[in-house]
């Protein structure tokens, strides 16, 4: 019978591809340097990981303040001076603030000194924090990482970011990166 060989060679297909059950991640000890567009752990030691309901919930009632940390893309050193660029329009949730490039493994000491300013500005250590970028994004899960390691007492990490946050309907704004305040 002609099916039993395809049902043999469909058999060897899922245990070569491991019939399709996702991978669970291992969560790392230190952070994410590189690959940072790949699946992400399921936790984050001192840190509440949410789901979109959750997110939503807290972002109805106000009950957090909500961290974006997707990387803003510079202008490529390869364009002429006179050339126009302008970086992609960033959507986020309402009301976040945007921290851009302080999801990478290593920050410079100023983009160090950036994140902790911007934290500061947003709340004390003991607000409740929301990080997010995008679904399957280890720049959260960095930054939620070092926000616990510099004292944030109330961190929560939504894996799913903007993806998961629009496969709810729910609404986005365009958002600009946070700018620190500078004394005249």
């Amino acid at each position: 019978m002609i099916l039993r060989p395809l049902g043999a060679a469909a058999g060897v297909v899922l245990l070569i591809c491991g019939g399709g059950a996702a991978q669970t991640v291992p969560e790392p000890p230190d952070f994410r340097m590189s690959d940072y567009r790949a699946a992400v752990p399921e936790t984050l030691a001192g840190a509440t990981v949410i789901d979109a309901a959750e997110a939503e919930r807290l972002w109805r009632e106000g009950a957090a303040v909500f961290v974006d940390v997707l990387p803003r893309p510079e202008r490529p050193a390869e364009l002429p001076p006179d050339t126009y660029w302008r970086a992609a329009e960033r959507l986020a949730i309402p009301g976040s603030t945007w921290l851009p490039n302080t999801g990478y493994g290593v920050l410079a000491p100023e983009v160090q000194a950036y994140f902790e300013a911007g934290l500061a500005s947003i709340g004390e250590a003991t607000t409740p924090a929301v990080f997010y970028c995008l679904k399957d994004c280890w720049m959260s899960w960095n930054a939620a990482k070092r926000a616990i390691e510099l004292g944030l007492e109330d961190v929560h990490w939504f894996p799913d970011g903007t993806n998961g946050w629009v496969e709810r309907d729910l609404p986005l704004e365009p958002l600009k990166p946070w700018v620190p305040e500078t004394s005249d």
